[in-house]
């Protein structure tokens, strides 16, 4: 029996999901969760033999949640679940060493044989995602670009960012215009979406 954990934020998806797995003689589903920051304790409570990953995840997105899962349980292989149009992400967690993906509009059949496949120590992977993921080269941002830039991106004020990076508010402008040049945006807003796109966020 291959014990599965589930994490996935929309109620919805989550029950097809569950309900999916529940027709399989050789999976069973241990734990549900719905953010990033439960999945460690839940997998080490539970000691799944695959933990199912949406990446998308609030409190701490599942890639930052699946690295660590990785680390604190090595026995728990990683199935994480995306959408084609995040290249970045999924180059992202190749980085992070996860190994196991699924496209969010597979055909249902094909999530139980791929946990199957990713608890048995395969790569499952879909070819056009890859490729399409090692388009993006690495993040022109400095750090300090890049934690200007997700601040602006949860809809903080230059001021607001100042305060809380201890900058003044001209400093953050000028992250913020280095961002928006180095990632070749019109403004921040396209700025913020290049990045997060890009997987750089």
């Amino acid at each position: 029996m291959i014990r599965v954990l589930l994490a996935e934020d929309m109620h919805m998806i989550r029950a097809a999901l569950t309900a999916l797995l529940r027709l399989e003689p050789d999976i069973e589903v241990v734990a549900e969760v719905t953010r990033g920051d439960e999945i460690v304790p839940k997998a080490l409570r539970v000691r799944p033999d695959v933990a199912v990953v949406d990446i998308d995840l609030p409190v701490m997105d599942g890639i930052t949640a699946a690295a660590t899962l990785r680390e604190r349980l090595p026995s728990c292989r990683i199935l994480v679940l995306t959408a084609m149009g995040q290249p970045g992400q999924v180059r992202r967690a190749l980085a992070a060493g996860i190994e196991a993906f699924l496209v969010k509009d597979a055909p249902g059949d094909r999530l139980a044989d791929s946990i199957r496949r990713t608890a048995a120590g395969l790569r499952v992977l879909d070819a056009e995602l890859v490729s399409s993921a090692m388009e993006y080269g690495e993040s022109p941002l400095t750090p300090r670009e890049s934690t200007v830039l997700k601040e602006a991106a949860r809809g903080a004020s230059a001021e607001e960012i100042a305060a809380r990076l201890h900058l003044s508010p001209g400093t953050v402008r000028n992250y913020l215009t280095g961002a928006i040049t180095k990632t070749g945006a019109r403004n921040k807003i396209d700025a913020i979406r290049i990045a997060e796109d890009a997987g750089w966020l």
